[in-house]
């Protein structure tokens, strides 16, 4: 299979990253026939959008029948309870794959429905492309472009002819493939988004917590604030599976970082921050060098 014979994908979950998906492969790809798949509400939204040749809500099995490509991009719980049907009814030729947030759950389940032949093909990913705003309303066709997309496995495994298809696809989307397991990804991305995500949240519902009859302290606040708590805009509907599937390494870094809060608490008539802020300026420059990197 190359990427010119993906010619139906099926998007189950039509907000802001199945959105995007679909975007991204009417701006970029070759010509395909996508279907979406949500709550009904929400599958119309898709179908008015105008970017989706079909949306649908309902029985799932007519949209994974003919489908070359499935792209999950529901909560992680939702998507452990459809696998099952996803793996019954998808065509044994087809490539499913996620988008969720964490991967040992989504692959532990996904072990146990796809390794028997003749099942489908079950490639976890996770495009590290989100926004603190959810909804097809906010879809973007670049959203991926020059984004890291985790794959679970190895990169040096001999490739199925649909995954080779997939990583065209998401060439052609501007995405930059990282191999990875489940748990190396699950650590990496606890302290990397999910961690900075709780942390917003403890800012933001102290500061909320703290305002006075005149909005103080809010009402001074600069662009500084503003950045500091862009992630406080995401829903908790959106994080809810995150968190409880990601526990165990949130616990882990929110109790080292409130070691790290109490140590510059104890510092802060000395001089010694100069270090915590020396080490905060070089990861700064890593992370904007980064976005810099030509790809």
């Amino acid at each position: 299979m190359t990427t010119h014979l993906i010619s139906r994908v099926a998007i189950l979950g039509t907000g802001l990253i199945g959105g995007s998906l679909a975007k991204a492969l009417r701006k970029y790809g070759s010509d395909v026939h996508i279907t979406g798949w949500d709550r009904p509400d929400v599958a119309r939204a898709a179908q008015s959008s105008g970017v989706f040749d079909a949306a649908f809500a309902g029985d799932l099995a007519p949209v994974l029948r003919t489908a070359d490509l499935i792209f999950i991009a529901l909560p992680i719980g939702v998507t452990v309870d459809l696998l099952p049907e996803i793996a019954r009814a998808a065509s044994r030729r087809a490539l499913i794959t996620d988008a969720c947030s964490t991967k040992l759950r989504i692959v532990q389940t996904a072990e146990e429905l796809f390794s028997h032949p003749p099942a489908p093909l079950f490639l976890a990913g996770h495009p590290m492309a989100g926004r603190e705003v959810a909804g097809i309303a906010h879809a973007d066709a670049d959203l991926f472009r020059d984004a890291p997309y985790a794959l679970i496995g190895e990169s040096t495994a001999p490739r199925d002819p649909r995954v080779s298809a997939f990583l065209k696809l998401l060439e052609k989307i501007g995405a930059r493939p990282l191999w990875l397991g489940a748990q190396q990804h699950d650590y990496a991305v606890g302290l990397a988004s999910h961690l900075p995500q709780l942390v917003a949240v403890a800012l933001g519902s102290f500061l909320y917590d703290h305002l006075d009859e005149n909005g103080l302290p809010i009402t001074l606040a600069g662009p500084g604030l503003r950045d500091s708590l862009r992630l406080a805009g995401s829903p908790y509907a959106t994080w809810r599976d995150i968190v409880l599937t990601n526990r165990e390494v949130l616990s882990a870094a929110l109790e080292l970082l409130a070691q790290r809060l109490d140590d510059l608490r104890e510092r802060l008539t000395s001089r010694e921050l100069e270090a915590d802020f020396d080490s905060a300026n070089e990861l700064y420059k890593l992370l904007r060098g980064l976005e810099r990197t030509p790809r």
